[in-house]
């Protein structure tokens, strides 16, 4: 019998540990890290352009190696990208550095890799440091900011 107490109270130890580690803000910042993830798998390697306000406030810049890319444009370059005949694959892949969610408003800071096959070999392969803002709307998150920077990787 002692032993199925101090099992008892190991297990509920562990299991209310388990519940802490798993705060309302740890959840917010998983949150937000898919919006990014999501975002680009669904935009920049599928070229669906008419997810863009699933992803993006109406006033999102991007700013990309020194462009500033506002809706129209991205919009525009989503489409030209979606009916290009270049069948190539991108697969995006995440290491997030740092999230931090106040309330209603997030930021991450992220690296962002970028591999290009086509027909199963890859042809490029492209590094960023990127960071993005975010705000809960009453539709959830969405991006309102993104600052990309290129990394220049060794060969």
């Amino acid at each position: 019998m002692k032993k199925i107490v101090v099992f008892l109270i190991l297990s509920l130890s562990f299991h209310f540990y388990g519940m802490a580690q798993t705060s309302p803000n740890h959840l917010e910042k998983k949150v937000v890290q898919q919006l990014v993830q999501e975002s680009f798998d669904s935009l920049f390697s599928n070229y669906r352009v008419d997810l863009l306000n699933k992803f993006y406030t109406p006033d999102f810049l991007l700013l990309e190696q020194g462009e500033v890319w506002d809706m129209d444009f991205i919009n525009s370059y989503l489409k030209d990208r979606s009916q290009s005949s270049n069948s190539v694959t991108r697969t995006n892949r995440f290491e997030f550095i740092k999230t931090e969610v106040f309330g209603d408003r997030a930021w991450v800071a992220y690296h962002n890799w970028a591999t290009f096959t086509k027909e199963g070999t890859i042809t490029r392969e492209v590094y960023w440091l990127e960071s993005a803002t975010a705000i809960r709307t009453s539709d959830g998150w969405r991006l309102e900011l993104l600052h990309s920077t290129r990394v220049e990787t060794k060969k």
